[in-house]
């Protein structure tokens, strides 16, 4: 693969990862039809034909990070755009495994112990929205930061987080930027915010989702409340105790 002409570039942003910084990184995509002889344990398996996409990074910032994939297809790669889209597909990789984490170590998926299989799948249901939201969340506040919370976060939910961490302050009129609501949600998780923390992650701002679900609920409950005794009528002709009366 090394051997085949450069087909094309494409630029595709890495995200952060322990102990790598994201970046932005140029790669040079070559493609082309080829054959896999069977193993040798097995030598009477047929040859296999697939489609090699080989990737490399043009000036990485270093040997050790430069960036170097061989994707093997069953899917025709017959074209520099056909080429692009499965380097596309794989870079979506990052994404996939921090959501099939999320499922494991956060919604503890594989420790459910449920007997029926329509319970089991009617649960899941409910954790692949649950973790597809501290996912959401979690990448919108790192690409997007400086946008209103109100993208990720209902009305009631940053305004009584809000009441809930900052009780002396009035209530803004206008939503506060989705990374200062993010980080503060996730506070309620133990996400500590302390300078060589870097932004919050998954763990930390579900533990904080599940706190803020209580305190919006209370908050909506007070507010209802607080709403119906303003609308009670007062009775004027109710008699008016002095200090009189209690001699």
């Amino acid at each position: 693969m090394q051997s085949q002409a450069v087909a094309g570039q494409r630029v595709l942003h890495l995200p952060r990862r322990t102990g790598r910084a994201a970046r932005d990184c140029v790669l040079e995509i070559r493609f082309a039809p080829v054959q896999l002889r069977p193993p040798k344990h097995n030598p009477s398996l047929a040859m296999l034909s697939l489609w090699a996409v080989y990737v490399t990074e043009v000036n990485p910032p270093s040997s050790k990070e430069a960036i170097e994939w061989m994707l093997l297809t069953t899917l025709e790669v017959a074209s520099l755009d056909q080429a692009v889209e499965k380097v596309d597909w794989y870079n979506k990789r990052w994404g996939i495994e921090e959501y099939h984490r999320t499922l494991k170590s956060v919604c503890r998926i594989e420790n459910r112990q449920l007997g029926d299989r329509t319970v089991w799948e009617n649960c899941l249901a409910i954790d692949l929205v649950v973790a597809w939201r501290i996912e959401h969340i979690k990448k919108l506040s790192r690409t997007r930061p400086l946008e209103p919370c109100s993208i990720a976060f209902e009305q009631h939910e940053w305004q009584a987080l809000l009441a809930f961490k900052r009780p002396h302050q009035l209530l803004p009129s206008t939503p506060l930027n989705l990374r200062e609501i993010t980080r503060l949600t996730a506070e309620l998780g133990g996400f500590l915010g302390r300078k060589g923390d870097g932004e919050p992650g998954s763990t930390t701002l579900a533990r904080g989702l599940q706190r803020l679900q209580d305190i919006a609920a209370a908050f909506l409950i007070f507010k209802q409340h607080q709403h119906s005794m303003q609308q009670q009528p007062t009775n004027s002709n109710l008699p008016v105790a002095s200090h009189k009366d209690y001699g």
